[in-house]
């Protein structure tokens, strides 16, 4: 079971590593740039093969970026669109030099365009960025759904996969909080969520997962992440997600509201194989 969680870009690739490593997690996610907004720092290759050469020795699964959360591939001012093409674009030029990684990003909101216009602008956005040789695998979240958020629903997502030129290169990373909070019912139906993805986007395209506990109710659309256990989803059926044989193979990063000591704790907590 490849587990981590989400660290601090700033202390380096190699250091992410070692501090992966130290909790007891085999793989990670980090921020390519400011989660805020702002230019991602200089690229160290030396440092990218460092992390390389950990990632081996300690059988790493892959690690995940995660784009900046300002950018809106499917934003109506032409300036905010153009700045989230330049950022999707040279954040993937700069994960060439780990390849063979996971890219992540929220899909973006419509504010007011409608869903269509929305789903029609991420694919336009993808197919601007996106080259057949590259070695990353774009994948897009599943969202909550709140306000005007484009991918609250599988079919949204599965609607934007269809539209974009290279599906070879794309994927989905399926956040539980988010889909709870859009109304999945992974608590109490998980494999009923399963079949009904596998029936509209397919399992096979299901590349990461996200596993954070939820503050709200099913169905509610907030997205306010909890700590494992302490949420509307429960240990439970956390560990059903995490230990569940479509699942097991794929890299699952924590998202929870922690410092590394709570990450250390949860990932030893999913680890374990009694699920009741």
């Amino acid at each position: 079971m490849d587990l981590g969680c989400h660290l601090s870009s700033s202390q380096g690739f190699y250091a992410m590593g070692e501090t992966a490593c130290s909790i007891g997690a085999n793989t990670f996610q980090f921020f390519t740039r400011n989660p805020r907004g702002g230019k991602a720092k200089a690229l160290d290759l030396e440092d990218c093969q460092r992390l390389r050469q950990l990632m081996a020795e300690r059988s790493f699964g892959k690690v995940i970026a995660h784009a900046p959360y300002t950018i809106n591939p499917c934003a109506a001012v032409p300036k905010t669109l153009e700045f989230a093409h330049q950022t999707l674009a040279d954040d993937l030029q700069r994960m060439e030099a780990l390849p063979g990684q996971l890219y992540n990003f929220h899909p973006g909101s419509h504010v007011g365009q409608g869903v269509e216009v929305g789903i029609e602008k991420i694919a336009d956005s993808l197919n601007r960025v996106m080259w057949p040789e590259q070695q990353t695998t774009v994948l897009l979240e599943t969202m909550a759904g709140k306000g005007t958020e484009v991918g609250g629903k599988f079919e949204e997502l599965r609607e934007i996969l269809d539209r974009v030129n290279l599906p070879e290169h794309m994927g989905v990373c399926l956040d539980t909080c988010h889909v709870y909070d859009a109304g999945y019912d992974l608590r109490d139906h998980l494999d009923e969520v399963l079949t009904e993805f596998d029936k509209i986007i397919g399992l096979s395209r299901l590349r990461a997962l996200h596993i954070n506990d939820t503050m709200n109710p099913i169905g509610s659309h907030k997205d306010r992440h909890q700590k494992i256990g302490q949420g509307e989803l429960g240990l439970d059926a956390i560990r059903r997600i995490v230990h569940h044989p479509a699942l097991q193979a794929l890299p699952m990063v924590l998202e929870t509201p922690n410092e590394l000591p709570g990450y250390a704790q949860e990932i030893k907590l999913l680890r374990e194989v009694n699920l009741l």
